[in-house]
Order: structure tokens, then C-alpha cells, then sequence
């Protein structure tokens, strides 16, 4: 009798199985044709490198390299910004950035802004692969007019790894404060 039993679990667990495989499978397929049928569907293969994610409205990537950067930087030809907060701004920025911190954005962009002619080269970072401060920074200083804007992704990090001039303190910080 425990031998029934046991054969009659069996049958029971197969169909249950292939029903969820059924089911997902039909899930799926159900997912993949409302997103194609969407105007504003999703890419099932996107390029998600930060010089295809980063990009201007008119679809040119906003991303700089490093070694670009120091050269702007060296030559004195673009003002860099640091997107982070004061707190990670005066423990160490790049040498001569203003700190217009993103989350802040509003309340400080009107301290650091009338300083940059609309034609200046702009280069924005923060901290970290993940970090989206610069890059929102950057798009929000494009849609105020500025064409020249860049980005450093993880630039804080690359700067300092590369052994390039910084400074710390709140010289530049957006509150005006000094040393």
C-alpha cells in the first residue's frame, strides 16, 4: 500500500512542475510582447558602460577620460565641480573644484553658477562606480544651457589613484566658507 501511495505522489509532482515551467515560459512570452508593442519599451540588450548611459540629449556621450581631465586640468581649461557634499568635499577634492553638491542643488547653485561663463568646459565628479551625483549634475547644468559639461566617472577615486593635485578644506565650497 505505502508503494501506491508513494507512485501516486510521483504523478502528482511531474504535472506540477511543468505546470510552472508552462507558466513561466508563459510569463515571459507575455512580458516580451507588451514591452515591444510600448513606445517607450525597454531594451531586452542595452549598453550599459557609463559613455553609452551618460550621454547629452543629442545622444553624444558626456563621459571624460581621465587622462583628458588632467589635461584640461593642467592647461587651466575647464572648471571641475564636485557633485558629493561638503563633508567628502573638504576632506579632499580636486585642487581648485567648487563644490556644488547634487542633493543640494538648489539651495547652492545660485553661489557657484554666476562665476562660470555659459561657454566654460565643465567637468563634473563624485565618488565611486555606482555614484550618479556627477552625472545628474551634469544633465541638469546642460539643460540650464551650458553645452560644454563632462563627466569623470569616478572621478574622486581615479584622481586620487593617479597621484594627481588636491587639496582639502572648504576653499571653493558652494556656503562660501574658506580654509
Amino acid at each position: 500500500m505505502k508503494r501506491e501511495h508513494d507512485k501516486g505522489e510521483k504523478k502528482e509532482k511531474i504535472p506540477v512542475a511543468w505546470q510552472v515551467v508552462i507558466l513561466l515560459l508563459a510569463s515571459a512570452a507575455l512580458g516580451i510582447s507588451v514591452n515591444h508593442v510600448r513606445p517607450d519599451a525597454m531594451p531586452l540588450v542595452g549598453e550599459w558602460m557609463p559613455e553609452a548611459r551618460i550621454t547629452s540629449d543629442s545622444g553624444e556621450s558626456m563621459v571624460i577620460s581621465l587622462e583628458e581631465a588632467e589635461r584640461l586640468f593642467s592647461s587651466d581649461r575647464a572648471i571641475f565641480l564636485d557633485a558629493r557634499s561638503s563633508g567628502p568635499y573638504s576632506e579632499g577634492h580636486i585642487k581648485g573644484a567648487k563644490n556644488l553638491p547634487w542633493q543640494s542643488f538648489e539651495e547652492f547653485v545660485d553661489k557657484v553658477i554666476p562665476d562660470i561663463p555659459p561657454d566654460a568646459l565643465i567637468v563634473t565628479y563624485c565618488d565611486g562606480e555606482e555614484c550618479s551625483l556627477s552625472e545628474d549634475l551634469a544633465k541638469e547644468l546642460s539643460l540650464m544651457g551650458y553645452k560644454k559639461v563632462r563627466v569623470l566617472v569616478n572621478g574622486w577615486t581615479r584622481w586620487v589613484e593617479a597621484g594627481l593635485p588636491m587639496e582639502k578644506g572648504h576653499e571653493g565650497h558652494s556656503d562660501g566658507r574658506k580654509g
